[in-house]
């Protein structure tokens, strides 16, 4: 049991000052008191608010963070990073992962939706450092079917592989661009014969929708829709270039989407989500970050400010995506996509809670803690971050890992791939 004393809590209802029992991984109690708890924390001048939900990620990426900055986005990929991910071994993956565990648990992150190469690798990372997550078993066919079938089962196979970890499962389509309809259609079958998720990319990009109307006379998601690809298990990361129809087949099919604002500022894609609509449709909004190398950090505290001012700067509109609305797309709406009762602070709701540091002077005054959080913080408020019950990161510091030995390990490991592909060209 852990016992929150003398902390803000910020609920539904607003902001409480009342005592919180964390008993067998959830929020047993609000406002009950227990004398043998078996940790006792003083949350004074302190917030109690849910951790984050980070719904598209490449974690291992870390590894590739300031490598490849300040490019067209075909030759970043051509030039820069699928040479580097070429060279990718599990190992490296291990350690890349491990700093972006540190890194998001650090500023408030409780669960990431991952994305990239050595699924096993990421999910020995994520049990070690206390951390949730949704491990995607990534695949591609380039339009080849021997290359499919190939892939497909290898997908398979580390799915299973990775089934003995206590994380949530994914197959991982990349997009159109690199999967057939057929390869689609495939993996919607497969995530539901092993009722696991599809975690896929969704019409990033102008050419990527242009491309695909001109080869099949269609918009994307119509097709999606036609080979069974849309489900309340599908997360779709982006989805900048959708069309209202398109927008209005998600919130059907129960799609959650992941709006990676500062990924798609930093590589021009060339338009902002349409957030306006989908929240009139009730499509389930999330945030992600997407991976350090496009980023190129992992700080949510820091998306949620750039989902929110990127609407009211490309619609020239202030009052697009509230603090609020912001807040809850990186909380409640995450945890919703993966179904998970968290993302509130609430009684019966999973105990994923941060500890924010209300003495900070961004922090200040307390006007409306929400805004502040959204538009004002950083991830040096955060102090205190529980996962499932089990404290994860104290007083600031990772409980469970020796941070200085992830940041070399990781250092090194991104060094020797450095070297590797400068000797290669």
């Amino acid at each position: 049991m852990i016992l929150i004393r003398n902390a803000k809590l910020l609920t539904p209802k607003g902001v409480v000052e009342k005592d919180l029992l964390i008993e067998n991984g959830k929020i047993a109690s609000i406002g009950g008191e227990k004398d043998k708890s078996d940790v006792v924390i003083d949350g004074s001048r302190k917030a109690v608010i849910p951790g984050f939900f980070n719904t598209h990620t490449h974690a291992a990426m870390t590894l590739f963070r300031s490598y490849a900055d300040d490019m067209v986005l075909h030759e970043w990929l051509e030039k820069k990073i699928w040479p580097l991910e070429a060279k990718l071994d599990a190992d490296a993956v291990y350690w890349g992962t491990k700093l972006a565990c540190v890194e998001m648990l650090k500023s408030g992150t409780v669960f990431f939706n991952d994305m990239y190469f050595f699924p096993e690798a990421i999910a020995k990372a994520v049990e070690e450092c206390g951390i949730r997550a949704c491990i995607s078993a990534a695949f591609f066919d380039f339009f080849n079917p021997d290359l499919l079938e190939e892939n497909l089962k290898n997908a398979v196979k580390t799915l299973k592989d990775i089934e003995k970890y206590d994380v949530l499962r994914a197959i991982g389509p990349h997009a159109v661009y690199t999967v057939s309809l057929d390869g689609l259609k495939r993996a919607a079958e497969i995530a539901e014969e092993m009722d696991i998720f599809i975690h896929f990319h969704l019409a990033e990009t102008e050419k990527e929708v242009l491309d695909f109307k001109k080869q099949h006379g269609k918009l994307i998601v119509q097709a999606l829709d036609e080979i069974g690809f849309l489900s309340k298990m599908l997360i779709a990361a982006h989805s900048v270039w959708l069309e209202d129809a398109e927008i209005e087949l998600l919130a059907k099919r129960g799609v959650s989407v992941s709006h990676c604002p500062v990924s798609n500022m930093k590589l021009s894609v060339g338009k902002a989500i349409n957030y306006e609509k989908m929240k009139q449709e009730g499509v389930n909004f999330t945030i992600g970050t997407d991976g350090a190398a496009s980023n190129n950090n992992l700080d949510m505290l820091e998306e949620m400010k750039f989902a929110a001012l990127l609407q009211k700067f490309y619609y020239n509109n202030p009052t697009l995506m509230s603090a609020e609305e912001s807040f809850e797309a990186a909380t409640v709406n995450g945890a919703r996509a993966f179904g998970i009762k968290s993302g509130l602070i609430e009684e019966g709701y999973e105990a994923n809670v941060v500890l924010v540091d209300l003495t900070k002077p961004f922090m200040q005054p307390e006007h409306s803690l929400v805004a502040n959080l959204v538009y004002a913080a950083s991830s040096g408020c955060v102090d205190t971050v529980i996962v499932r019950g089990e404290v994860v990161v104290e007083n600031g510091v990772m409980v469970r890992e020796d941070e200085d030995e992830i940041m070399e390990k990781a250092g090194k490991v991104a060094e020797k791939l450095k070297g590797s592909e400068e000797q290669s060209s």
